[in-house]
């Protein structure tokens, strides 16, 4: 797509929420089916509440099937002094069936608003398109850095767009991934790092026979079990400062023989490794597969590297941004690395990268919601990491 000037007119299918309101525009980006890979309308709506605010927006689609076409979104305000980066996405999990009203239809049910992506991660966007509105336009340069598939593969969404940033000179100083990071209440945990992941694949090959005659077959089951074995008592680290251990967890174990008379011609094996900046995905691969290949030569390993573990060391922008939620909450929040991966891992190469988002308890689940009050505190937090970023001198 070409990019679109702060200028150009837009016309987007559903109602027009104020930029300045984030309960409005939470509600607006809800009412988008926008399942992963997200392309379209939620953009529409999103690209329609920055224009107002002096962002230059930049929309593109990249991508083939089965992992494409995936859109993104880069919007860019202001030049010179400081440069703030906030990430997310618009791209949104599957529902699934059993809501008590229709997940894209959003609904406040007493003090909550509930709808597909209300806390991952629609709600933390129009949050922080909120605090924008309210932060002055020569306070520096702030910039959004939004895709469509988060949930998804992730190949052609935050990668694309930091190709996209390189090829355009813009380098932020400091980025905000606005994932949903709060356990209990907003503000109780941020995160300062993931761990990496990798998946491995192992397929042993042998002969088909009949059980009678194992002399006349080759049962590959018994190497593929060796080999498991010899890799479950595997021990990578007793973790660090600031990680957990590392670990390696067997995920499938598949043979597929609906015979009781046949020895099988295949069995094969998934893991699933989560590591901590001890550890490179390809180093881990490596071993792995120089363990199958001792126990069988010909095995098949295929390696599929999702993320490499990354730790921003608790600094001035931990703590500034601790300090704007200890703010408006009364609490000192936790640094934390736990939990699964995010676009954090990408975001990192680029420059110092901290995550901080709402309470992620209905995350992924059924009539996901996020209070009302949370959104506008998060976006009074939101706003004050970035006068305290831009303009840190009036602080």
């Amino acid at each position: 797509m070409k990019r679109r000037k702060q200028d150009e007119r837009l016309t987007v299918p559903v109602a027009l929420a104020p930029s300045g309101d984030p309960v409005a525009l939470a509600k607006a980006l809800i009412a988008c089916e926008s399942i992963t890979p997200a392309r379209g309308e939620v953009f529409d709506v999103l690209e329609a509440a920055l224009i107002p605010l002096g962002f230059d927006v930049d929309r593109f689609v990249v991508g083939e099937a089965p992992d494409g076409p995936v859109e993104n979104l880069l919007a860019v305000r202001g030049s010179g002094g400081r440069h703030f980066a906030f990430a997310g996405h618009l791209d949104v999990v599957p529902p699934g069936s059993g809501w008590a009203s229709d997940p894209f239809v959003p609904q406040v049910r007493g003090e909550l608003l509930h709808g597909r992506g209300a806390v991952d991660m629609k709600g933390a966007i129009a949050a922080f398109v909120a605090a924008a509105a309210v932060t002055p336009a020569d306070a520096g340069t702030i910039s959004l850095i939004i895709t469509g598939d988060e949930e998804g593969p992730a190949v052609f969404g935050t990668r694309a767009l930091i190709d996209r940033m390189t090829a355009r000179g813009i380098a932020p100083d400091l980025c905000l991934v606005g994932e949903p990071t709060s356990v209990n209440a907003l503000g109780d945990m941020i995160k300062i790092g993931r761990r990496g992941s990798v998946n491995i694949w192992i397929e042993v090959q042998g002969r088909q026979g009949h059980v009678a005659y194992p002399h006349l077959a080759d049962n590959p089951i018994p190497r593929l079990v060796a080999m498991l074995a010899e890799i479950e008592a595997i021990t990578l680290d007793t973790g660090t400062d600031w990680f957990q251990p590392s670990n390696i967890e067997i995920t499938d174990l598949t043979v597929g023989n609906p015979a009781t008379n046949v020895i099988p011609a295949k069995a094969s094996a998934r893991l699933s490794i989560r590591f901590n900046d001890q550890h490179r995905g390809e180093a881990l691969a490596a071993r792995i597969e120089a363990i199958a290949k001792r126990h069988a030569p010909s095995a098949n390993v295929t390696a599929k590297i999702s993320g490499e573990a990354f730790l921003t060391p608790p600094g001035e922008f931990s703590a500034l941004i601790a300090a704007a939620i200890e703010a408006a909450t009364g609490c000192a929040p936790e640094l934390s690395t736990t939990g699964g991966t995010s676009d954090a891992r990408f975001l990192s190469a680029l420059c110092p990268t901290v995550e901080f988002g709402l309470v992620n308890a209905t995350m992924h689940k059924l009539d996901e919601a996020v209070a009302l009050a949370d959104l506008d505190k998060l976006s009074a937090i939101y706003a004050d990491i970035l006068i305290r970023v831009l303009q840190p001198a009036i602080i």
